[in-house]
């Protein structure tokens, strides 16, 4: 039986043990988890999905089981990592190869590969931190490259995330500053709407956590929320993912984020003028907007918003479309 690795609400622990129940008793005379056991829960995300350690005979194993739509996100779990194992199974820029699907259980079962989070690696480095950051946009390059396309700009989509976002901000002060970066999405946006831009299958949660860095290999985990996004997406989400910490490796700002960070997506992404002043920034506005600061979050990480909020709203009231 797995063990429970630190407290979750009871209601959530109970509907993940029957799941680890159901789990046990399929194994038993199912051929496909034959060898397969599992270890410890890693991390219970209630009413979405439970993460276990495990193995499939020698062979260590992270185990998925997805709670919500379980059968279909499943399936689009292992249909992704079926389809980037192809080309990143191999070489510096990888993701964990799949090893077993049982759509009954909702169950994606991929290999554990060895690795410390990138964002772990960047805080405990004391010089040359901002070295990670080119490699980390390389990784996704390598990732985006097979699936990109250019299409029409589509911005309605993105503004109806912004208001629903806007809506569950309980922050006074943050709320206030939403406004503003909101104001400076629509003036910078407004020229390019009839234009063009990039879109590829993207991760969907690009952050230095799902990278685990081995040496030089960078293996990227947690790819089951991929969908087909502005390539300029993923980026926003790993650089804002650090300013909002107030993490800026190279000790240089650039719309809020690190200036070196943004050039190594810049450069790997061969990003045109209207991509690097345009639409890079506004999806940092994005980011912003969509992802809502808990309501306990400590007074010392609401300051580090606060202060990469107003250093974007800077940033993007200087850019002249």
């Amino acid at each position: 039986m797995a063990k429970a690795r630190g407290p979750s609400p009871l209601p959530d622990m109970d509907a993940m043990m029957d799941l680890v129940q159901a789990f046990e008793a399929l194994a038993a005379k199912d051929a496909r988890l034959a060898d397969a056991r599992l270890d410890e829960v890693i991390r219970l995300v209630p009413g979405k999905r439970a993460i276990l350690s495990g193995r499939v005979g020698e062979r260590p194993a992270i185990f998925r089981f997805y709670i919500e739509h379980a059968e279909a996100y499943a399936q689009r779990d292992w249909a992704e990592l079926q389809r980037t194992e192809r080309y990143m199974s191999e070489g510096d820029f990888r993701v964990n190869a799949p090893i077993v699907h049982v759509p009954e259980l909702g169950l994606v079962v991929v290999e554990r590969v060895r690795g410390q989070p990138l964002m772990d690696l960047i805080r405990e480095t004391e010089k040359h931190r901002a070295e990670f950051l080119p490699p980390a946009a390389q990784w996704l390059r390598k990732y985006t490259a097979p699936s990109e396309e250019l299409t029409g700009v589509r911005l309605d989509g993105w503004y109806r995330r912004i208001e629903r976002g806007m809506a569950r901000q309980r922050n006074a002060t943050l709320r206030r500053a939403e406004q503003s970066v909101l104001t400076e999405l629509h003036r910078i946006a407004a020229p390019h709407r009839t234009g063009q831009w990039r879109i590829a299958i993207s991760h969907g949660d690009f952050h230095p956590n799902n990278l685990l860095a081995d040496g030089q290999r960078l293996t990227g985990i947690d790819t089951g929320g991929s969908a087909k996004l502005p390539i300029y997406k993923d980026m926003a989400r790993f650089l804002s993912h650090m300013a909002r910490r107030g993490l800026i490796p190279s000790g240089e700002e650039r719309f809020g984020v690190d200036a070196r960070g943004f050039d190594a997506f810049t450069q790997a992404f061969d990003l045109d003028e209207v991509e690097r002043t345009i639409w890079l920034p506004f999806m940092l506005g994005v980011e912003v907007l969509i992802r809502i600061e808990p309501k306990d979050l400590p007074a010392k990480r609401v300051r580090k918003a606060e202060a990469f909020y107003g250093t974007l709203l800077d940033g993007l009231r200087d850019i002249r479309p």
